[in-house]
């Protein structure tokens, strides 16, 4: 098994834990456990822009949230455009859905962000991986090391979201 493998193994990972996701209500998905400022809707939003954003910037491509239905779709304004990194209570609150049918818009553009970045890895070579492409406090990124960050986050969010869901 070589890097390539590994990373799309790892890539589909985050789509079991989407897949996983109960139906939900408008309601519980817009909810905010304990006070939190991330709702459920707000963890789906934000894994599927912190993929397209890190992506688009790795494959020079534009980002699907303006290619595809789901930004019009569920009307977030300039905070369904941010990635999400930063948000206040106020801004993580206008991340709201009005029905099932955006809870499906937003699983349907995480899964399209999901399908892009494994097809972004297929296209790779494992001597691409230790390409660096960017810093990070006087650090060198590699690829790879930029490509596990985007899956880890996914995972991590998709799990988070999974977990509110069930209580």
């Amino acid at each position: 098994m070589n890097g390539i493998d590994v990373l799309l193994d790892f890539a589909a990972r985050p789509k079991d834990v989407l897949n996983a996701l109960p139906s939900l209500s408008a309601k519980q998905l817009n909810q905010h456990p304990e006070g939190h400022p991330n709702s459920i809707a707000w963890l789906i939003w934000h894994t599927g822009r912190e993929i397209d954003v890190q992506l688009s910037d790795l494959t020079g491509n534009d980002e699907l949230w303006y290619s595809s239905e789901c930004r019009d779709a569920l009307a977030l304004g300039d905070a369904g455009d941010s990635l999400g990194y930063g948000h206040s209570a106020d801004d993580a609150a206008q991340i709201q859905v009005q029905d099932a049918a955006a809870f499906e818009h937003l699983r349907s553009y995480v899964t399209a962000t999901l399908d892009a970045l494994a097809d972004y890895c297929r296209s790779l070579a494992d001597d691409d991986l230790s390409d660096i492409i960017a810093e990070y406090e006087g650090q060198p990124i590699s690829r790879g090391t930029r490509l596990v960050s985007i899956i880890d986050d996914a995972t991590a969010h998709l799990a988070q979201a999974t977990y509110v869901a069930g209580m």
